[in-house]
């Protein structure tokens, strides 16, 4: 259904009991379906969880090759446009003009996203920007690039506890998906858009036999890392021979840790989610493949024409004991090895700021400070600047992707390195996960603590900035502090004989 001139927000009533994740829940496994999720966290600003399904049309790239746009109802086409260009003048175009009905003002005026694209742009889709060696591994089946325009969406404000329902469609009533109060509803594949299939029912109750996956999940393996302990340390050496040499002064090295799984990954989520309860989570579900973000860092974020990015650079371990806590805590923020690292990403990142942004308006408003997570302390800064008028978000997202905090600096030889040195490609990590709604407010994450379930195997990454006083032991171990959150969160819900439904 093609956007109507006007945007309509409902405020929608449902049980009290339900949140916007648990409606989600209804339609997790659908192609398209996209959840950006603040887990309640305060951090970065977050008060709005966002749902879309159903993409109108969609652009994907993959492995080098020309991106293909699908619109409604059309073949698949190749496109000589890059990705985000591509985006750009087949997706949002479709929204770019459109105004919100009178009575919903006050609210658009508030509410993120509304319609508009959603989607993700991995690692290696900075591969159609640069120019880089293809030496690491391309095993993956999932997309480099895959965003879809959304004429719908549902919107919670976790504040007030309200759901917003959202539609270029001329619709005032939601799908019966948001609204049906009863579990035991049997949605359908074959429902249209206003009555959207859904085989979980929303208190988690099994179905049986051929959806059987759909409301379970289980490893079937151990986790095993695609680097040994002593090989990482032989790519951190390696590392600081190219930094004696004068090539980088920072480089991002990560190791990929895998295991096998059977069933639903949405149910793996939802662990995730509560024990980490971060800022930028995020899940995603793809024709073949899903993404589980659990990230707690901001890339890029645009709101009428202010610019904002926090990278995040350096990490020490949280413990439960309140004062060893503490301790860990001011040895980061006194790091002067962490604070260097930190210094060098906001560098690089108001030069990439500075490609679209305003002379003379970017500028760093805070500079290393500490902010908490479930399983690590972080150091995070914040550079701030104006979009330029003749510019778009897209243009400045494609301009500073990937994100400089976890290539290095210089950015394109670091990245460079990590070809050479990380055995597969990344993939979904350390791209960004974003949305530009149709006032073209954008905002975006980095794609670390994200997780990729394909093939019934399920990779996590992690890793960190190799500079020159990096100590080989130090940095590996940092690798494990922050999946220590993830790995073993899923292996005690869903390890061999855990499984749960």
């Amino acid at each position: 259904m093609p956007a109507t001139s006007l945007i309509t927000i409902t405020p929608i009533s449902t049980s009290p009991s339900l949140c916007l994740v648990d409606i989600f829940e209804r339609v997790a496994h659908r192609t398209g379906a996209i959840l950006l999720d603040t887990c309640g966290s305060t951090k970065s600003n977050g008060r709005y969880n966002v749902m879309v399904w159903e993409p109108s049309a969609t652009v994907t790239a993959k492995h080098g090759e020309a991106a293909l746009v699908q619109l409604a109802g059309d073949e698949a086409f190749a496109t000589d446009l890059l990705p985000f260009e591509a985006v750009t003048h087949y997706l949002h175009g479709s929204v770019a003009n459109l105004e919100v009905d009178e009575p919903s003002q006050s609210l658009a005026n508030q509410l993120p996203f509304i319609v508009g694209v959603a989607g993700f742009a991995g690692y290696d889709a900075g591969r159609y920007y640069e120019k880089l060696p293809a030496k690491a591994a391309q095993t993956y089946t999932t997309p480099d690039f895959s965003v879809g325009l959304y004429l719908s969406s549902l919107i919670e404000d976790t504040v007030t506890g309200t759901l917003y329902f959202c539609s270029a469609k001329g619709e005032t009533t939601p799908p019966d998906f948001i609204t049906q109060p009863s579990s035991d509803t049997d949605f359908t594949d074959g429902a249209d858009d206003t009555n959207q299939a859904c085989l979980t029912s929303i208190n988690d109750e099994k179905v049986q036999g051929e959806d059987d996956t759909k409301t379970s999940f289980s490893l079937t393996s151990e986790w095993k890392s695609n680097l040994t302990k002593e090989a990482y340390i032989d790519c951190i050496e390696r590392i600081h021979d190219y930094l004696k040499a004068g090539d980088c002064y920072q480089v991002n090295m990560a190791q990929r840790f895998s295991a096998t799984y059977t069933g639903d990954c949405w149910q793996a989520y939802r662990a995730l989610r509560e024990s980490n309860q971060a800022p930028f989570s995020a899940f995603i579900q793809l024709k073949n493949s899903t993404i589980l973000s659990i990230s707690p860092e901001r890339f890029i974020s645009v709101k009428q024409g202010v610019v904002e990015t926090k990278p995040i650079k350096g990490t020490r371990p949280r413990f439960s004991d309140e004062a060893e806590d503490a301790r860990s805590a001011q040895s980061l923020l006194t790091a002067s090895k962490d604070r260097a690292e930190n210094l060098m990403i906001v560098d690089l990142l108001r030069n990439d700021l500075s490609k679209h942004c305003k002379p003379h308006s970017v500028k760093v408003p805070e500079l290393f400070a500490l902010e908490s997570y479930e399983a690590v302390h972080h150091l995070v800064s914040t550079v701030v600047g104006e979009l330029n008028d003749d510019a778009t978000p897209l243009d400045l997202l494609a301009s500073s992707f990937p994100g400089g905090s976890i290539t290095g600096a210089p950015k394109i030889r670091a990245m460079e390195i990590i070809d050479e040195l990380e055995v597969h490609r990344r993939n979904i990590y350390c791209g960004s996960i974003f949305y530009m709604g149709f006032r073209e407010d954008m905002d975006s994450s980095i794609c670390i603590r994200t997780l990729l379930g394909e093939n019934n195997q399920l990779h996590c990454w992690a890793g960190g900035g190799i500079v020159l006083d990096s100590v080989a032991n130090d940095e590996y171990k940092e690798t494990l502090d922050k999946v220590s959150k993830i790995l073993p969160v899923l292996t005690s819900h869903f390890g061999a004989g855990r499984e749960q439904s």
